[in-house]
């Protein structure tokens, strides 16, 4: 029968217990200052601002950029996407893809600590917090003070600013689906679709949940790119390291004594480099999985050293070659494979839009009759045309087919009126003399072209059967 510790944990040699399921103890993360805390703000302001602002910009008449799903086209400034064009989303996310590898395997977790909406919202929670309650010590006295009508009013102040934060994220993240000045209207008159005001609620929900509430918790256990990222570490990739030969041993000294004399390295053990670490961890440990890269603990180091007349680096970015003594390559053959095909991929991203025709052509030969022999001693094939109109406005098509003496269509060449996103079946016979048609080869080749642009064309092959000779 096991005790109630082994229930809980496992039980070390030296009778310490590992708690599997530990309560979480909140992180009172110092607020660091230094050159990547200026950093950090500005990726912040930058990201937080394209994404606050770029719903409101305007151009054509309507919203710049809006995913209007119920009419499955999505417009970018002034160009209109359709399901037909899901190609270039799946391009997008290998290009997203491979810019990870890329800036990981150069610069670690870069992305983690300046560009992850994780860590920019959380910091943007985080300011609120230290504006209204202060910084780390003044939080911590804060929280283990009887609740007085001071400590009420701060708090609910706090939460007020967190909960307007987050409802103005949901409806800015619902503006890009739902055109966000009609949103705004419809919610402040009660007139907004079920739909759109969920997930106003449910994306403001989230925000709150994970950016003020759980914070650190998404990056140590509910992250995936914590778990795989080492994979694409290497001994050259840049990481936020402590100076172990360097620092040890640690302990506190007067300022102006050498450490040396007293047996001890230039870590005077003052903790702030754990202190303002948002995910809590000690740097001193080595590299951990829970390390986003932010760079709070070198700007907290830096003027300890400064203080104390030590050189600045004792907390850095550095790599594990140069740590050891070696000589770190920045550009190695990793970086070179991984720049070359993100290259590739964003200029044939970039080619295929600049070429991109708004109009797409799909040619379906009937299957139900190989080819028939007409009045007129002609042979016929029917096919289905399937024409998408991929442009914004309407526009009248014209067929023609070509690839075989005195081919044509039956009736004339036709001319199809196509509305704007409109996607249309018609079915056509196509004639030729029999004696036109040869025994060896039977491709044609249909045509389609806009009446009032002719800019807007399409072609697409097929093949026109006769009797076996």
């Amino acid at each position: 029968m096991s005790s109630g510790k082994e229930e809980k944990g496992q039980q070390k040699d030296d009778g310490e217990v590992i708690e599997f399921y530990a309560k979480r103890k909140k992180i009172y993360a110092r607020r660091a200052h230094g050159t990547f805390a200026r950093l950090r703000i500005i990726a912040a302001v930058v990201l937080l601002g394209i994404f606050y602002i770029t719903p409101w910009l305007m151009y054509d008449g309507r919203q710049a950029v809006w995913l209007n799903l119920p009419a499955r086209q999505f417009h970018v400034f002034g160009i209109t996407f359709f399901p037909q064009d899901a190609f270039y989303l799946a391009l997008l996310l290998i290009i997203a893809a491979y810019t990870l590898f890329f800036v990981t395997a150069l610069a670690g977790r870069l992305w983690c600590g300046y560009a992850c909406p994780q860590t920019v919202w959380t910091e943007s929670f985080m300011w609120i917090e230290y504006w209204i309650e202060g910084d780390r010590p003044q939080q911590i006295k804060l929280d283990k003070a009887p609740w007085t009508r001071e400590k009420i009013l701060k708090k609910v102040s706090k939460h007020t600013l967190w909960i307007l934060l987050a409802l103005w994220t949901g409806y800015t993240f619902t503006g890009y689906f739902v055109p966000i000045r009609e949103l705004g209207h419809d919610l402040l008159t009660f007139q907004a679709s079920g739909w759109a005001t969920f997930w106003v609620f449910f994306y403001a929900l989230a925000t709150w949940g994970l950016g003020a509430m759980m914070r650190e918790q998404v990056c140590i256990y509910m992250c995936p790119y914590a778990r795989f990222q080492s994979a694409m570490f290497d001994k050259d990739t840049l990481i936020i390291s402590y100076d172990e030969k360097r620092g040890e041993p640690r302990g506190k000294r007067k300022r102006g004594v050498d450490p040396r004399e007293l047996g001890l390295g230039d870590c005077v053990d003052c903790s702030l480099c754990v202190q303002v670490c948002p995910t809590g961890i000690d740097i001193r440990d080595g590299l951990q999985y829970q390390c986003i890269a932010c760079a709070a603990c070198i700007d907290a180091c830096d003027p300890v050293m400064e203080k104390m007349g030590y050189p600045k680096g004792l907390i850095r970015y550095t790599t594990e070659h140069e740590m050891q003594g070696g000589t770190t390559k920045i550009l190695r053959l990793r970086t070179f494979i991984y720049a070359a095909v993100l290259v590739a991929l964003v200029g044939g991203l970039l080619y295929s839009i600049a070429s991109r025709v708004p109009l797409e052509l799909d040619v379906i030969r009937d299957r139900n009759t190989l080819y028939r022999e007409n009045g007129e001693g002609l042979l016929e094939n029917v096919y289905v045309l399937k024409i998408v109109n991929m442009d914004t406005r309407k526009h009248e098509f014209k067929v023609d087919v070509k690839g075989l003496k005195g081919l044509e269509i039956v009736g004339g060449n036709p001319v199809f009126p196509v509305e704007s996103g409109q996607v249309l079946n018609k079915i056509i016979n196509v004639q030729v003399d029999p004696a036109n048609v040869p025994a060896e080869s039977n491709d044609i080749e249909f045509h389609i072209e806009a009446v009032d642009d002719p800019k807007l064309h399409d072609e697409q092959k097929s093949r026109f059967l006769g009797p076996r000779r």
